[in-house]
């Protein structure tokens, strides 16, 4: 997906590509090692590193650099231009050791990167090597398993539904309809009807990740249908589905990142640990364990997708039931769907 990567807004700056370099001595390292030759390439959207899902993937390398003591570049694409076919060319021209692209909106280009440069390495964070039009032998891919979080999402919703009369209705307001913003959806819904098979759901979409004021409007819409709980997956433009749920009294749900911060209103969060995965590649790589062609997979068995802070309205009767639900994901009795 995900709702964070996609091109935003007008970029600020005249260069062709601009460059965050980062460099770590060895003095810096945590466990006193020398320093290496190894040279770490992120791509992202905003070099101004503001936006929340893409700090994640600069937080994962500021974190291995400086533990594995090498130097990181974050790289952005011409100012005002959409593609990230030049960021990725220049840090393969450049001979960095490893190269990581970051979500759904930039698999086009590495796709024809990676063709290009095939004894490069990168990693693609977020997306699966199936997003890919080719199998490339130097590519791993990254799948989040966040249908499985939004589960539990969906569940905890509905058990609060539960305790109000009348009928019981949840939502969730969708960016861009593809298959990193609709796994989230499917998870939730899965969820939902798991802990009450008659629960109306309602979902839709705006068909931005921006602008605010469609996820809002989509938000009232469901509200004023009943919705007790809406979950936003729409990055910027699901913060005004948030506000909705606020100014109308009702929950809502963040995404990719802990939204606890903004407001009482805000019953959970399906988190999307993008700083784990790309320390986990970073350190994969200067271990020799990393295996390209396929995909690394992050889930809540191993701390990749996780709930952010829940609500300290919520029951602890309710809290313990949702135990149970966990742990049967984790060890694989409950399969949670992912395409809607």
């Amino acid at each position: 997906m995900a709702p964070g990567q996609v091109v935003r807004r007008i970029r600020r700056a005249a260069a062709l590509l601009l460059v965050i370099s980062i460099a770590v001595a060895a003095a810096a390292n945590s466990g006193g090692a020398r320093p290496t030759s190894l040279r770490i390439g992120l791509v992202l959207d905003d070099t101004y590193i503001n936006d929340p899902y893409e700090h994640g993937a600069y937080v994962g390398l500021r974190r291995a650099i400086r533990d594995f003591g090498a130097e990181g570049k974050v790289v952005v694409p011409k100012p005002g231009v959409a593609g990230y076919v030049s960021p990725l060319t220049y840090l393969a021209r450049q001979r960095y050791d490893l190269i990581i692209a970051l979500g759904y909106f930039e698999t086009g280009a590495l796709d024809q990167v990676a063709t290009s440069f095939p004894h490069q390495v990168f990693a693609l964070v977020d997306s699966s090597l199936g997003d890919l039009k080719h199998r490339h032998p130097n590519v791993l891919g990254t799948r989040f398993e966040t249908q499985e979080g939004a589960y539990l999402a969906g569940y905890l919703a509905v058990l609060l539904a539960d305790e109000r009369p009348g009928r019981h209705v949840v939502a969730s307001v969708g960016g861009v309809k593809i298959p990193t913003v609709d796994a989230y959806i499917a998870g939730y819904r899965a969820g939902a009807r798991a802990a009450n098979p008659h629960v109306e759901l309602l979902n839709g979409y705006s068909n931005t990740f921006d602008v605010a004021s469609k996820c809002r409007a989509i938000a009232l819409g469901q509200i004023a249908r009943g919705a007790t709980a809406v979950f936003q997956v729409a990055d910027a433009c699901g913060l005004g589905a948030l506000a909705a749920a606020g100014e109308r009294g009702v929950w809502g749900i963040g995404v990719d990142v802990d939204e606890s911060q903004l407001g009482p209103h805000i019953l959970t969060s399906v988190v999307k640990r993008v700083d784990v995965a790309v320390f986990d590649i970073i350190s994969s790589y200067f271990r020799h364990r990393l295996r390209t062609g396929t995909d690394a997979v992050f889930d809540l068995a191993n701390g990749g997708v996780t709930l952010g802070k829940i609500s300290p309205k919520v029951p602890p009767a309710l809290l313990r039931r949702l135990e149970p639900i966990r742990a049967a994901i984790v060890d694989g009795r409950t399969k949670v769907p992912a395409r809607l």
